[in-house]
């Protein structure tokens, strides 16, 4: 029997465990519907299948021997390109990273993921350098997304996102420096989780922005988000930005109870924007109903200077990306892509007088947000403006003229979950993000959770054998 793309890693692993599935049949299959469609969704660089049935036939033959490591054992995911893995290059999905970079090694991430028995399936497309507009003119492959081919799948973790909206992985790794995890989730229809800068260890990670960058689980639930975090999540010394903060028991904290929860809705710039959907606030605020009907309390509220915290964080990025790419924009300006080079370019018209004056914003940003988190559990507002946008007719500067409401969560360091909140008239995915107090992953997961328990909006998979064939 053919296995469906909306499985979801909690599913699979109570099939795995109660021998109505192995992980050899749930790879090979994921591999077969990969090979059918990699090409026109572009979601690998490259996929890993030899390692990934290795794997698969080790989880089966531990099961079998009485040995769980838990949800994740046999379970296929997709590891992002600028994400360290043995077996498999790390290219950044640029011409410019050295090819030995990371060579051999697992990240201390994926290192977590193969210990506790997870399979790879491969190395899933990122924008280049996690930055920048996908480019033709290059060797990659351009990643499309799954319900509309016409349309981007958002970055700059798109491979991650298409992979698991289209049943090509189960889950996978994203990172995320203004939106990267929560952006492909928006528009692909699942979850996926920025964490609290610090949470999970980001050494064997090519960077984008030092202060801002972090690595996410991206799934189909905020169950499997949860679960990938428990492995993922913890302290490493290769890490010096990595918490020493314990680990909570994710999944254990998804109860579906929100009675009490006090959630607050940011009207001003996040739900009157003049270029917001007017779909998408519709399913924000038909979101907030749902829990408040489960019991959750919600009022609106400001948050202060919540564009020119935009504009912060893309300065912040710009500058701290330069500070990476500075010698090979030099001598190497035309191996970039044409959008990431410009994009990296701003960063060396910024002045030091404009970066301090962006540090001295966002700490002012961050202690008005804390001042508010004193009275509220979790912050509600859109992922993204709209949904997926058609692919040709997208610019870098119209991103700049657009509203944005993930980088400010970056600035902050907060944690903030994109969850499926329906679709549009013209059968695109909605979105919808819970942002919460530093370190309270547990709490955002849970009211995803709970959301989830009452729509069905991410377990709707896209038709893609359809869209290839047409």
């Amino acid at each position: 029997m053919p296995i469906p793309a909306n499985l979801t890693i909690h599913d699979a692993a109570a099939a795995l465990r109660d021998g109505t599935l192995t992980s050899v049949a749930l790879t090979q299959e994921i591999l077969d519907r990969t090979a059918a469609q990699n090409d026109a969704l572009g979601a690998y660089v490259e996929v890993t299948a030899d390692q990934a049935l290795e794997q698969a036939a080790a989880a089966d033959a531990a099961l079998a021997a009485g040995r769980d490591t838990g949800p994740l054992q046999g379970i296929p995911l997709a590891i992002k390109d600028i994400i360290a893995m043995k077996g498999a290059p790390t290219t950044a999905n640029s011409h410019v990273l050295d090819p030995q970079w990371g060579a051999g090694t697992d990240a201390p991430v994926v290192a977590r993921l193969r210990d506790a028995g997870a399979v790879f399936v491969g190395k899933s497309t990122t924008s280049e350098f996690a930055l920048g507009l996908p480019d033709d003119t290059k060797r990659f492959r351009i990643p499309r997304n799954p319900w509309d081919l016409t349309r981007t799948p958002a970055g700059s973790s798109s491979g991650t996102g298409i992979a698991v909206a289209a049943g090509l992985a189960l889950g996978g790794l994203g990172t995320d420096t203004g939106g990267s995890v929560r952006s492909p989730a928006s528009v692909n229809g699942h979850t996926g989780l920025k964490v609290t800068y610090g949470r999970v260890p980001k050494s064997g990670v090519v960077p984008l922005g030092y202060s801002l960058d972090s690595v996410g689980p991206m799934a189909r639930s905020a169950w499997d988000c949860a679960a990938m975090l428990e492995v993922m999540a913890g302290h490493d010394p290769s890490d010096p930005n990595a918490s020493t903060a314990p680990v909570d028991a994710y999944t254990a904290a998804l109860d579906g109870d929100v009675a009490g929860l006090r959630i607050g809705v940011p009207t001003e710039y996040f739900l009157d924007h003049d270029l917001l959907d007017p779909e998408v606030r519709a399913a924000v605020l038909a979101g907030v109903d749902l829990l408040v009907g489960m019991g959750a309390r919600a009022r609106d509220v400001v948050v202060p200077d919540a564009a020119a915290a935009k504009d912060a964080t893309h300065l912040v990025l710009v500058a701290e990306a330069y500070a990476y790419h500075r010698h090979d924009l030099v001598h190497r300006w035309e191996d970039y892509g044409r959008f990431t080079r410009t994009s990296l370019a701003r960063g060396a018209l910024l002045s030091a007088a404009d970066l301090a004056q962006a540090s001295r914003f966002r700490q002012h940003f961050a202690r008005n947000v804390a001042r508010l988190l004193e009275d509220h559990d979790v912050l509600i507002t859109p992922t993204a403006p709209t949904p997926a946008q058609v692919a040709a007719e997208m610019d870098v500067s119209q991103r700049l003229r657009q509203p944005a409401y993930t980088g400010q969560w970056n600035l902050t360091g907060l944690p903030a979950v994109a969850v499926p909140a329906g679709f549009s008239s013209t059968g695109l995915p909605l979105s919808l993000q819970v942002v919460g107090k530093p370190f309270a992953e547990a709490t955002v997961l849970k009211v995803a959770d709970a959301l989830q328990r009452v729509t069905d909006h991410h377990l709707q998979a896209p038709r893609v054998g359809e869209l290839v064939a047409a």
